[in-house]
């Protein structure tokens, strides 16, 4: 069953995954708060990120940037003057939208005549300190990338990495998108999974390679379906005129296909730029060639939220039940799902011994839920619902063979399982 981004909405406010921001107050629209499933999910997701990018190899570091920057940043990087949309108008009705998503040059929504087309910069502009003029003006970071490129002499000093080498950061960034849409896919204040890696300038064509299967390659290993996901190659029209090459990692959204992730060589534009425009020498001294040099960069740029919502519209599934009825379950990866294990007692006269349960269970580092309200149908409906892979039921017969009933959200089935090796029954199918 096909599952609409409607469906998708009531089903991430509905279970306390992601609700719209300032929702008493009737909203705010491109920004999204995550709620007690949603920020275990994307906190997992990160993790993982990290884990695979910069904790499993040697050849990359990670950092964390201010999320506000000297402004000659932006400058150098060129966003001060370049980063922008062409947006216009209705005359009629006044809604504001994107000229380059329009079919025509009437307004979508009411058929009015629209403005001129003119250029919105989407960086959101502050003021540091206690004036307000063009002195003291910064603007929220559009991307973290930049950050990495500012901070490369240091990073790269203090760290004593040899070519090629990576540097990675995950973190916060701010674009005021004219006509926010698609729920959580285009958004306002988001957060970004960016790797620079940097290498030989003669070797950027096998790095970019590698990166880009190794990137397409980990959104299938956590557990996104290979068939809704695609390699969209940009064609020369649509390059940055200091990129090579750049690829798009896809996915089949309910909206249709959209970008999830970037794989560009970027060259070495980016230290050249603040090379020219600090003053500063932002060469790197190679140790096996004996030579200094501006190194090129293979960019991984991975949108956090996108990911997420990449992972809630793959798991969603409304299966067809042999009775007749039907049940709403998230088969998410057991990596990244929110929960890993539920547990119940059959009744409310068993709560001390669930409790110790789930308590041993937390102990021994799993992510539990624990639940005694309504009949264990109901709750089990819950559970798939929330995407949790297993739920452990504590009953009767519990206090005599000192076993527990274990169910698997995917497939339904119940095992008996002695809670002397529930550990380990567990921990062979989660980790």
């Amino acid at each position: 069953m096909t599952i609409s981004l409607s469906d998708l909405t009531a089903l991430c406010k509905r279970r306390g995954f992601i609700y719209q921001s300032s929702e008493i107050y009737d909203g705010i629209n491109g920004f999204w708060d995550y709620g007690p499933l949603g920020v275990e999910l994307k906190n997992n997701v990160r993790r993982h990120w990290w884990d695979t990018i910069v904790r499993s190899r040697q050849d990359v570091v990670g950092m964390d940037a201010t999320i506000i920057m000297h402004s000659r940043i932006w400058e150098a990087s060129g966003h001060a003057d370049h980063f922008t949309d062409p947006m216009v108008d209705c005359k009629e009705c006044k809604r504001r939208f994107r000229a380059d998503t329009l079919a025509g040059d009437k307004c979508p929504e009411c058929g009015g005549e629209l403005t001129e087309a003119r250029q919105f910069n989407l960086m959101f502009k502050t003021f540091v300190g206690a004036s307000e003029d063009s002195s003291s003006v910064a603007y929220l970071r559009p991307e973290t990338a930049q950050a990495i490129f500012a901070q490369f002499k240091n990073v790269t000093s203090t760290s004593r990495v040899k070519l090629p080498f990576g540097i990675a950061q995950v973190g916060k960034s701010f674009r005021n998108e004219i006509n926010p849409r698609n729920f959580t896919f285009r958004s306002r204040e988001f957060d970004q999974m960016e790797l620079e890696f940097f290498v030989r300038p003669e070797e950027t064509g096998k790095w970019y390679e590698y990166w880009r299967d190794a990137r397409f390659q980990w959104y299938v290993d956590i557990g996104v379906r290979q068939e809704n996901l695609r390699l969209r190659d940009h064609e020369k029209h649509e390059l940055a005129h200091y990129a090579a090459a750049c690829v798009d990692i896809e996915y089949n959204f309910p909206f249709g296909w959209a970008e999830l992730e970037g794989v560009a060589d970027r060259g070495t534009f980016d230290l050249d730029q603040h090379i020219k425009h600090s003053g500063k020498d932002l060469s790197f001294f190679d140790d096996e060639s004996q030579e200094k040099l501006v190194p090129a960069v293979i960019e991984s740029s991975a949108g956090l939220d996108r990911t997420v919502l990449t992972l809630l519209a793959d798991a969603y599934e409304v299966e067809k039940l042999e009775d007749g009825t039907e049940r709403n379950l998230l088969r998410f990866h057991p990596h990244i799902a929110p929960v890993q294990v539920a547990v119940f007692p059959l009744i409310k006269k068993l709560r001390e011994p669930s409790v110790k349960l789930e308590a041993d269970l937390r102990r021994w580092r799993f992510v539990t839920y624990y639940d005694e309200k309504g009949a264990i149908g109901r709750r089990y409906r819950r559970q798939d619902e929330a995407g949790t892979p297993y739920c452990v039921t504590i009953d009767f017969d519990t206090l005599e063979d000192n076993a527990v009933t274990v169910r698997d959200r995917d497939s339904m089935k119940q095992d008996r399982v002695s809670i002397d090796n529930l550990r380990g029954y567990l921990e062979e199918r989660l980790f």
